[in-house]
């Protein structure tokens, strides 16, 4: 017995710790260090093929030279990137529009047609950690970029509020955050924070349950594997890496405890942030709440796909709830 253990299972144990860990390793490296991480011009290009409607307004900005960028140090050094954009009209109503998992602020100017364009409001567009212009080596999954997107929130208040005429005092901006996929998950992220400021609405494209839910489909689907053991192991390689789990980065939770109105949309032929997640979601938080489910739509691709629905559903909540 003693032989068998010494020579059999002390070293399969041995080789699984090893295969595990290296298997971790990769497996956090590959979904929070993505390869790729589409550049502006990119983004540009797409925003002027997916949605042509746009072209026109984006060649307009372009040549006025009306997108300004604005860089900021965050407390822990990270030298973080936002483009904004001030409304035609001096107001204090201002859209926050967070992009997607390998994006960059570049992709929010399609989101951004409705709000500056068609509404009036100015726009703050960030680049999130690890993508476009700002610091950071890896993707947070909205779960830390919701503290960094709080604080650009505060940067757009100081950027955008307007002054009474006939008391001099400040008038603070309102504010809508609208974000798409891992945006959309840092949206639902920050909505459940205690005393946000600004913030009167919030609008969630296509955004997941949780972290951990997200990458275990993925897990499931891309190589066959349960959750047992390589998420838990990876998850908590996480913790001790970058300080968060996959179970606690939950836009779930977070949305249980938001009293803000929230718009939900969602592609309903999603099969990469699967469709289903929005009803837990949908479910968990608190009125007032509205759901569209865009017909047909596979991820990211509701806008796309019904440009004039999106942007009625988008219109008439953020009308509602920014009077």
């Amino acid at each position: 017995m003693k032989k068998i253990l010494k020579y059999v299972i002390l070293p399969l144990a041995a080789i699984i710790v090893v295969v595990l860990t290296a298997a971790s390793f990769y497996m956090l490296d590959t979904s929070l260090k993505p390869q790729h991480v589409r550049t502006y011009k990119e983004w540009y290009d797409i925003n002027n093929e997916n949605y042509p409607f746009i072209h026109d307004w984006i060649d307009s900005l372009q040549r006025n030279e009306a997108v300004k960028d604005t860089f900021s140090v965050f407390p822990d050094k990270r030298k973080m990137h936002a483009l904004y954009l001030p409304a035609s009209e001096p107001t204090e109503k201002t859209a926050i529009l967070i992009h997607g998992y390998t994006d960059n602020a570049t992709m929010m100017f399609s989101v951004g047609y409705i709000y500056h364009h068609l509404l009036g409001y100015n726009l703050l567009m960030p680049d999130l950690n690890g993508h476009g212009k700002s610091e950071g080596n890896y993707a947070q999954m909205g779960w830390k970029d919701r503290l960094d997107v709080i604080r650009w929130m505060e940067i757009a208040n100081g950027i955008f509020s307007l002054t009474d005429s006939l008391t001099g005092k400040p008038i603070d901006t309102r504010q809508i955050v609208h974000g798409i996929s891992m945006g959309a998950a840092t949206t639902m992220c920050i909505s459940g924070q205690a005393d946000v400021p600004y913030v009167k609405a919030f609008v969630e494209d296509c955004g997941y349950t949780s972290v951990w839910d997200e990458f275990a489909g993925e897990l499931n689907s891309s190589f066959g594997l349960p959750e047992f053991p390589l998420m838990y192991t990876t998850s908590a390689l996480c913790k001790l890496r970058y300080g968060w789990t996959f179970g606690e980065a939950s836009p779930l939770k977070q949305v249980a405890k938001s009293h803000h109105p929230m718009l939900f949309i969602h592609g309903d032929s999603d099969n990469f942030v699967p469709t289903w997640m929005v009803h837990p979601l949908y479910d968990a938080k608190p009125e007032p709440k509205e759901l569209w489910l865009a017909p047909g739509s596979a991820h990211a691709r509701s806008y796309a796909d019904h440009p004039e629905e999106y942007t009625a559903h988008v219109i008439a909540f953020a009308e509602k709830y920014l009077q």
